[in-house]
């Protein structure tokens, strides 16, 4: 296994005094894969001291398999809300509609894993009934944004033929735009009923829940003809953790304590360029 650190403020005092806590031969050195980005290999434990003076430093740790690598992955299929995107649309379309707090606090329960995805999904856009259409693509125009390093990851992914799918408990109003910003190859989520350009506070077909898209992850995995080994997931709530198990590899973005506890890596203080360096051993 290697040893990666990351974070916008690593310095090489800080590689130096992990070296040390760590013990590590003075021929073992960090080699850098980004502008503040460095691994370590032949790693087998990250002590507890290390991960701690990393944490209070705003750094990213963690211990990676040497069999997730770049060159290795095939697929990766991530969440939208708060991953590749930085808000939760839904709160957003709903602090149009002035009832953000309400279906706020339904959106954290459901994401912490102390209620049903599907069920607080329905009671949330129950409660945007007669919403005109238009709020939606304010939220587009005036508050979606992209988290940071997502044009880099996507990229990368790019670069070495890796395919991408947006997987989303979100609406597909949101998802189709981002696929398209971003060039992603798959795009799937919830589809909001709306007549006569209002919405009717329902929504229409199967919802894409956590075993949705643990299955949409499956689905295009064989039909790409992949085998597990090849797949990696990148989520942040509770709705993930299926997704996120049926990959080689699940990685927490600024996840709920719930994900990062399941997840195999946690990226805290980096944006989603941090997963092209847990991933890159290239010099």
């Amino acid at each position: 296994m290697r040893l990666v650190v990351q974070g916008a403020t690593l310095s090489h005092a800080h590689l130096a005094h992990i070296h040390a806590l760590l013990s590590a031969p003075r021929g073992v050195q960090f080699t850098q894969v980004g502008e503040r980005s460095y691994y370590l290999p032949a790693q087998a434990s990250l002590p507890d001291n290390v991960k701690d003076f990393c944490t209070a430093e705003k750094l990213d740790i963690t211990l990676v398999s040497d069999k997730h690598t770049l060159a290795k992955i095939k697929l990766c299929v991530m969440d939208m809300d708060s991953t590749l995107i930085t808000i939760e649309c839904i709160d957003e379309i709903a602090d149009m509609h002035g009832i953000k707090p309400q279906i706020a606090e339904i959106t954290e329960a459901a994401m912490r894993g102390e209620l049903d995805f599907a069920e607080s999904l329905r009671k949330r856009v129950a409660l945007l009934k007669g919403l005109d259409e238009s709020a939606l693509k304010r939220v587009i125009d005036e508050r979606l944004k992209l988290s940071p390093g997502a044009v880099e990851w996507i990229n990368t992914c790019k670069q070495h033929n890796i395919k991408t799918m947006l997987v989303s408990g979100g609406f597909d109003f949101f998802a189709n735009h981002v696929q398209n910003l971003l060039g992603l190859d798959y795009a799937e989520a919830n589809q909001l009923e709306i007549i006569e350009g209002k919405l009717t506070g329902n929504i229409l077909g199967d919802i894409v829940d956590a075993q949705a898209k643990a299955d949409k992850l499956n689905r295009v995995r064989l039909m790409l003809g992949l085998e597990t080994s090849q797949v990696i997931a990148i989520g942040d709530g509770a709705n993930d953790l299926k997704m996120m198990a049926e990959a080689t590899a699940g990685i927490a973005y600024h996840a709920k304590p719930i994900v990062q506890a399941q997840a195999t890596y946690s990226l805290n203080f980096s944006g989603l360029d941090g997963v092209i360096h847990l991933l890159d051993t290239t010099v």
